[in-house]
């Protein structure tokens, strides 16, 4: 490279090239230099002008195209035909001689004036080239000016990115919710899926008033691993004294064994629903290969409170008797399940991140008892306090609420412990009032009267000359309190309870007819409270009756019916002769809030004269000197009702010894409750067994409920009317 002249560059005088300092701040210019600026540079435009020459011309109007000398070179440059000239210049790419007028001066000055500027001449087009041959080269093809390209339209772009945007996002989740809610296939094929159970918890039973009777509480499950187990001896020894367990009993449960594919069993239960107090203890001791685990335990806050009616349910929460085996699958719920993804190496441990579904446990609805506990509480103990007085060994008291069918209180004698039900014996867990099959005895001639009344076969104050006995086929049929054939009333008839005039009113009345109103009045068919086992009792067709039956189906003999049948026959006559089907449980609450109710289920059985006219005539059985039911008698309230003497029934055969019975209504002229008492004695009459028994029950009752005593005394009966 050539070193750079320090001297300042010079243009030679004429150069196209203007200086940059053309001048200086007086305005004069440096000898032997042309005058120009920056201003004054020549354009580098096909027609060689400078920008102020350029704007006078755009300023100059022109008569014709051929005007400008410089418009051929540049329709040249643009790819256009120059106007007139020959045609052989024309494509010899040389620029025709312009037309005379239009020929430019020779010379032209720059800014005007004197001392201008001369501007020299634009070179002209160089021919063209010629080839060696001599003939002109081919001109090159004009190019046509291209379009200007298409502008996108940016709003358009926008929409097409985010539409796709939105596809991309949406595959993916689509994707994730099937690889997380769906089943991962990969944890079934590795074999690290694992799946536990989730215990639903059992719905708990309440009274009436919303009283726990039966709740489930939290409990542990202890349980073992016979082949971590090194010393069973010693393990059984620490155990038993906390579990309450013999020795033998866990070394049992303890006691090495094998899975149906022949695997080392490592499982077993010890004990189940111990409290957390007995597990945590159990935990400090650190026995090889026992484990703690959580559990429920079903727990009876009454012990034998309604324990009969109650059940129990086994260790594993299922319900075994009573209300706890009949409504299982309400109480029980539905179990769930979580299934996830678990580590390998004997990690059970959940995979973070891994397949994990879990389906939740529904628990278990809530029953609600018509029960009231405080009532039940206190008849179980007026049931129990009286059997060893009258030696009872079996018992029933049933207390109905009048109108709706709500058993208020159904105690059974003899009860056991709910809480601690494997010890007590399988006898004493039933409930007396559903499978105490009884013949029901003289409580039934309230119904052959019933019936009598509606179907007009009677009036209420007809009378009759009752014999002292009366023979139907075989048998001969007497009275306790005998008549002597005097003129005796309907209601003297109750009172002391004739067997002959009771036959003889149902003679008027007919079997078929009698054999109607049982059925009408509930006998025949289970009640259907809920209690599992309950008897339906049976009745004696008209057609398979015998001679003797005229005498002893009207009596309440050859009639088999359960102690709660007969309280819900009472209970129509106290109800203006409606039927209201006995109810056990008042409603049904899920887990979620909802409610079932049972409805009634009713239906009309005598009409409400009758039934008022029939009550009056039990009345007489408290009130008339010398009556069977006098010691039914409540202070201050009138009482109806009706004793009864018949026995007990096992497998259709007769057992030794007598059941004594008393049901009855009070307040008399407008009954609230129906009190049923049955007590199996070796010999006694419900005067003298179930009479008492019953009077401090309704005193409990009607004190509890705050029912107003009787305001009128009660009416005025004639045995023997004149």
């Amino acid at each position: 490279m050539a070193p750079r002249s320090d001297e300042p560059r010079r243009d030679p005088p004429g150069s196209r090239r203007g200086s940059g300092r053309g001048g200086n701040r007086t305005g004069q210019q440096p000898s032997g230099e042309p005058g120009r600026g920056i201003s004054d540079a020549r354009a580098y435009t096909p027609r060689g002008r400078s920008l102020r020459e350029a704007a006078e011309q755009r300023r100059t109007p022109r008569t014709s195209r051929s005007g400008d000398p410089f418009r051929p070179a540049l329709q040249v440059v643009e790819g256009g035909r120059a106007e007139g000239g020959s045609d052989t210049a024309r494509r010899a790419g040389r620029r025709p001689a312009p037309a005379e007028g239009d020929r430019p001066p020779a010379q032209r000055t720059r800014g005007g004036g004197r001392g201008a500027e001369p501007v020299p001449r634009r070179r002209e087009t160089p021919p063209a080239r010629q080839r060696r041959d001599g003939r002109t080269a081919p001109r090159r093809p004009s190019r046509k000016p291209r379009r200007p390209p298409r502008l996108a339209d940016p709003a358009r772009r926008l929409r097409l990115a985010g539409l796709l945007t939105l596809v991309v996002f949406a595959t993916i989740g689509i994707r994730l919710v099937a690889l997380q809610v769906g089943e991962s296939p990969y944890a079934e094929l590795t074999g690290r899926q694992r799946t536990v159970q989730l215990a639903a918890p059992r719905g708990a039973i309440y009274d009436r008033d919303a009283v726990v009777l039966a709740q489930s509480v939290e409990a542990r499950a202890i349980s073992a691993d016979p082949t971590e187990i090194t010393d069973p001896q010693a393990t059984a020894t620490a155990l038993s004294p906390l579990l309450g367990i013999a020795r033998t009993t866990l070394l049992e449960r303890m006691a090495p064994g094998t899975t149906e594919l022949g695997t080392p069993l490592r499982f077993r239960y010890v004990a189940r629903g111990v409290s957390v107090d007995t597990a945590r203890k159990i935990e400090q001791l650190k026995l090889e290969g026992i484990y703690s685990g959580r559990d429920e335990r079903r727990e009876v806050p009454g012990g034998d409170l309604a324990a009969n009616l109650l059940g129990f349910t086994g260790r594993d929460m299922v319900g075994l008797e009573g209300l706890e085996a009949r409504y299982d699958e309400v109480l029980r719920g539905r179990p769930g399940s979580w299934t996830y993804e678990a580590g390998n190496s004997g990690l059970d441990a959940p995979i973070p991140g891994g397949y994990s579904h879990r389906d939740e446990a529904e628990p278990g609805s809530n029953l609600y008892l018509t029960i009231d506990a405080d009532l039940q509480f206190q008849v179980q103990k007026l049931l129990s306090e009286s059997m060893p007085r009258v030696a009872g060994a079996t018992a029933s008291a049933v207390v109905l609420e009048v109108g709706t069918g709500e058993i208020l209180a159904q105690a059974s004698h003899p009860t056991y412990d709910a809480a601690n039900w494997e010890s007590s014996d399988p006898a004493d867990r039933s409930d007396a009032a559903t499978s105490f099959i009884v013949d029901p005895g003289s409580v039934h001639k309230a119904i052959t009267f019933g019936a009598a009344l509606e179907e007009g076969a009677v009036e209420p104050d007809t009378v009759l000359a009752v014999p002292n006995a009366i023979r139907k086929g075989d048998t001969t049929f007497a009275d306790t309190y005998p008549a002597n054939g005097r003129r005796m009333s309907l209601d003297g008839m109750l009172a002391h309870s004739s067997n002959v005039g009771t036959i003889m009113v149902a003679d008027r009345l007919g079997p078929a007819k009698l054999h109607d109103y049982q059925r009408r009045f509930g006998l025949g068919e289970a009640t259907g409270v809920g209690l599992p086992g309950e008897a339906s009792g049976a009745l004696l067709a008209p057609e398979n009756w015998s001679d003797s039956s005229y005498g002893s189906v009207p009596i309440g003999h050859s009639v088999d019916a359960t102690p709660l049948q007969m309280a819900a026959a009472y209970a129509a006559i106290a109800n203006d002769g409606v039927y209201v089907r006995p109810r056990l449980i008042k409603k049904i609450v899920g887990a979620d809030g909802t409610e079932q109710h049972v409805e009634l289920d009713s239906r009309r059985v005598l009409g409400t004269e009758n039934a008022a006219a029939l009550r009056r005539m039990l009345e007489a059985v408290t009130t008339v000197p010398d009556a069977t039911g006098g010691r039914a008698a409540v202070k201050g309230y009138r009482v109806a009702g009706k004793t009864g003497t018949g026995w007990r029934l096992v497998n259709g055969k007769k057992v030794a010894g007598d059941v004594a019975s008393f049901i009855g209504m009070a307040p008399a002229e407008n009954p609230r409750y129906v009190i049923a008492v049955f007590v199996h004695t070796p010999s006694g009459g419900g005067g003298d067994v179930s009479a008492p028994i019953f009077s401090d029950m309704m005193a409990f009752t009607l004190a509890h409920y705050r029912v107003p005593p009787s305001s009128a005394a009660p009416p005025k009966f004639e045995v023997f009317p004149r």
